[in-house]
């Protein structure tokens, strides 16, 4: 029976020991940019070696540190982990940035667009990208790629020595509701199954970019933000810089894709049938939403003026699907369509993608169930003595999900509002305020007003108050909160 100190000795121990190993998958990653430094001869590969060098030494020093096969790390340890190795992702994946000397980053540039990358948000300082080194585009595309389903998520299924509170990590780390739901009674095998989700979409996508007109460097990032619905580009007009409908249309559709609950995919494959997925609520509720903003988009761009019907389809389609979903790829022109189109595109990113999708924003399945509680509210007030149950589908929704919606649904808007405050406070009118909180909480990427071309124009304090909300954003608030109260520390 070990005691109280030793307990907690052997518990930090633990999570040491987790974190170095996400540290360590990390520094692997660097491999590929280095790889594409050596092939493209570029003079870039200092800063990757650099960090190479820091992160795996770091990563290998915990990695074989020697801890106790006993400790079970408590639910709330969980959180502890996600934050700490967000922190540490933040750091990490802004080094290339600070080092390369070709970007001339401050320390403010670096850590926003670092964060922008492994966030998914996508929004990005560098102005001109067109002129950038190839493994610079590569690094940050697949920076969207590991922070789009979790590199945790990552770690879970492919070391079965996370087993030391796995679970617990993995819980803290999948967002949304109805988290507790395992597809396979092996946690490893749920997370594997996922990503091998994940890496056949981006095949898929990257294929699907190609044969549409894109070379094989571009399709490759392009796809890798694109299922991450990250939004980081190869070139500072995104994806209006081929103008190609077939690129776009290709954007659009996978942007929806990416926005659908994986564990949806596992299912109908395993079944061999798309029942599961069209008979979900939440994937129901999610394609209408989606549907019902790009008709009046497209409807809005015709009718007034700014394209004509073919184009205004184009464009509406594609730009509604990447901002609804938290992509943040643009079409051309965005600065000139009617600020009514602009201002619900932007709401919409709050609304976002299905739970279990590597989207941002609140999800759609909170909006699903307060929509459903608002109905049930009026049905009660018509019937006060009628008994009504909240249901997706033929799945009762518990009280205790009910009452968790309604908390982060609360902060998440309360904090939105804060950030615009803060925005406000730091002299930027109110449109660029709601476009920049909203691209960045919303890990959507797409500004407005002052940053709608390029975040770069934001202050250092505004880019440190941003990079504060795009965390804030991707891990929904809580697991941050939690950490940071006095009851998480108490024994």
């Amino acid at each position: 029976m070990m005691n109280h100190s030793t307990y907690h000795e052997e518990r930090f121990s633990a999570i040491f020991y987790i974190c170095s190993y996400l540290v360590f998958i990390f520094s692997l990653s660097l491999l590929i940019p280095i790889a594409l430094c050596v092939f493209y001869q570029e003079k870039d590969i200092t800063a990757f070696l650099i960090t190479f060098a820091i992160t795996f030494s770091i990563g290998s020093f915990g990695k074989l540190r020697k801890r106790s096969a006993d400790i079970r790390l408590r639910g709330r340890d969980g959180f502890l982990v996600v934050v700490i190795f967000w922190v540490l992702f933040s750091l990490m994946s802004a080094m290339p940035f600070l080092l390369d000397q070709h970007l001339h980053f401050s320390v403010a540039d670096a850590i926003f667009e670092g964060i922008s990358g492994i966030t998914t948000t996508g929004a990005s300082v560098i102005s001109h990208v067109d002129g950038t080194a190839k493994a610079i585009l590569y690094y940050r595309a697949q920076l969207n790629f590991l922070g789009g389903l979790g590199i945790i998520v990552l770690a879970t299924a492919v070391f079965n020595s996370l087993g030391i509170g796995g679970s617990k990590v993995y819980l803290s780390e999948t967002p949304g509701p109805l988290k507790e739901d395992k597809l396979t009674p092996k946690l490893a095998d749920t997370a594997k199954h996922l990503w091998l989700i994940y890496v056949v979409l981006a095949i898929l996508c990257a294929s699907s970019f190609y044969l549409a007109g894109m070379n094989v460097f571009d399709a490759i990032c392009h796809s890798l933000s694109t299922v991450a619905l990250g939004g980081f580009s190869t070139h500072s007009a995104s994806l209006g810089y081929y103008h190609s409908d077939a690129i776009e249309l290709v954007g659009g559709v996978f942007s929806l894709l990416a926005g659908v609950n994986f564990a949806l995919y596992f299912i109908a494959v395993n079944r061999r049938s798309l029942k599961a997925i069209l008979q979900d609520a939440e994937f129901r509720f999610y394609i209408s939403v989606a549907l019902c903003v790009a008709l009046f988009t497209i409807c809005s761009l015709y009718f007034t003026g700014t394209y004509d019907f073919s184009q205004a389809f184009v464009h509406g389609f594609f730009q509604s699907a990447s901002m609804m979903t938290d992509n943040g790829l643009m079409t051309n022109d965005i600065n000139k369509w009617p600020t009514y189109v602009m201002i619900l595109l932007l709401a919409s990113s709050f609304f976002g993608g299905c739970v279990g999708s590597t989207c941002g924003g609140i999800k759609v399945i909170r909006f699903l169930i307060l929509y459903k509680r608002s109905e049930l509210e009026l049905k009660q007030l018509i019937n006060p003595r009628a008994v009504y149950l909240l249901k997706l589908g033929n799945t009762r929704v518990s009280e205790r999900v009910t009452n968790s919606v309604y908390g982060l649904f609360f902060i998440y808007l309360l904090f939105a509002g804060l950030f615009m405050w803060i925005m406000l406070a730091l002299g930027y009118d109110l449109k660029s305020a709601f476009g920049t909180v909203a691209a960045c909480m919303n890990n959507m990427g797409i500004g407005y007003g002052v940053t709608i071309s390029t975040f770069g124009t934001l202050s250092d304090s505004a880019k440190w108050v941003m990079s504060a909300a795009m965390l804030f954003g991707r891990l929904e608030i809580f697991p941050i909160l939690i950490v940071f109260s006095r009851s998480f520390w108490r024994p």
